[in-house]
């Protein structure tokens, strides 16, 4: 697979949206990050102008309501998108509405995507993904406690969900809870539209994550369904698919994520690099030191091959296969090279990378999550090293191709 060429159409819309980004987000970052009327009038202002720029919903494609062509061009397009977080709200494509928009794209009925999925991918309303639950293990969604019980034509749901990412001032949510108590492991669960005006929903709190609630899209909260009642036409697939359609959910969604912190990591890497050229320290500029210069190299490293695992998951995914492997391997690798390539960016900057005055604190914040959300690191070494392990088993072997 050539992943070093990209397409002329790739090429002029990754182009497009980084003249996006430097006329639109990052003169605009402070004020995008107010947390008032002043800060959400212009985000709705610079939804709109990415609309109108052809840029909107790249995760999905234009039958679904989006703009984009498939994961290699979204992995391209992230590495421009990714470097503000607020960035992903711009365009359209911030967790959970993109994973949750890709699922009711695959799964939902014409009705359901009437009713949830165009409004969604048009920007007027948000939603929420409600599946760990503090009780039990997140890692594991087979140990989940919330119930939903037929009762004539509704489902009947009591379930206590947190880090319901999203669900301040959402329209619904994507609930996964058990349907059939008795059936095996996988075929537990379901996955149910929840509109959050139903009566026995309720949002708990918003969840403080590394002392910082977060606002809108962009919070982390307990909920709780007490008595919920829904059409059982709420339900998405069939009764018994929550567990596949959440591994077609998850799968997609960690490579975002992925592809996100590539940006994140070079605007990191870049501000370390301009940093360490300037700020003199001892008779020399800080890129004059030994240490400062192995950082550097070893984060270009490390950043490269990020790159080009993301961009080989992303051509697996597009030609069909789960890339199951790929995913997880990409997902620990990157969390960490995430975590180094900022902290060392921060070190670099000293006392100002503790400050707002740059991006590299919240950076810093954001980052230590990529190693925990979506599936712990240890987990997907686990996965990783179990599939491998399985091939060998089977009288195969592995090939890194």
């Amino acid at each position: 697979m050539a992943t070093a060429v990209i397409s002329d159409l790739i090429a002029d819309r990754r182009e497009r949206v980084r003249s996006f980004m430097e006329e639109h987000i990052y003169p605009n970052e402070p004020t995008l990050f107010r947390e008032d009327e002043v800060g959400d009038a212009l985000i709705r202002e610079l939804r709109q102008k990415a609309k109108s720029a052809d840029l909107w919903a790249p995760h999905l494609p234009p039958e679904a309501g989006g703009s984009g062509s498939g994961f290699l061009e979204y992995a391209y397009l992230n590495e421009e998108i990714g470097r503000s977080f607020i960035a992903q709200l711009i365009f359209g494509c911030q967790a959970p509405d993109a994973g949750n928009g890709e699922i009711l794209h695959l799964y939902g009925t014409p009705e359901q995507r009437q009713r949830f999925l165009e409004p969604l991918v048009a920007g007027e309303t948000r939603s929420f993904f409600g599946m760990t639950e503090p009780e039990v293990a997140g890692s594991d969604p087979t140990l989940l406690r919330g119930r939903a019980e037929r009762d004539s034509d509704e489902w009947v749901i009591n379930a206590h969900k947190w880090f319901s990412s999203g669900a301040d001032g959402a329209a619904f949510g994507v609930v996964m809870v058990v349907t059939d108590p008795d059936a095996e492991p996988h075929r537990r669960a379901s996955m149910i539209l929840v509109p959050t005006d139903t009566p026995g929903y309720e949002l708990v709190r918003k969840v403080p994550v590394m002392g910082h609630e977060g606002r809108g899209w962009a919070t982390h909260c307990e909920t709780r369904f007490t008595d919920v009642r829904v059409p059982v036409e709420n339900v998405l697939g069939e009764p018994g698919d929550g567990f596949r359609i959440a591994q077609k959910r998850l799968g997609p969604g960690r490579i975002h994520h992925v592809m996100r912190w590539l940006g994140q990591m070079q605007r990191a890497f870049e501000m370390m690099c301009s940093y360490s050229l300037e700020r003199r320290a001892f008779g020399e500029a800080l890129a004059e030191k030994q240490t400062i210069q192995n950082w550097i190299a070893e984060s270009a490293a490390d950043i490269q091959a990020c790159r080009l695992m993301t961009l080989q998951a992303a051509h697996r995914l597009d030609e069909g296969d789960e890339a199951r492997v790929e995913v997880s391997l990409i997902k620990f690798f990157a969390a960490r090279v995430l975590n180094e390539v900022i902290d060392r960016a921060l070190q670099v900057h000293g006392g100002l990378g503790m400050t707002d005055d740059t991006p590299l604190a919240v950076m810093y914040r954001m980052a230590r999550g990529a190693r925990i959300y979506d599936g712990a690191d240890e987990v997907h070494k686990m996965v990783v090293a179990r599939r491998i392990l399985r091939a060998f088993e089977d009288g195969g072997t592995w090939r890194f191709t």
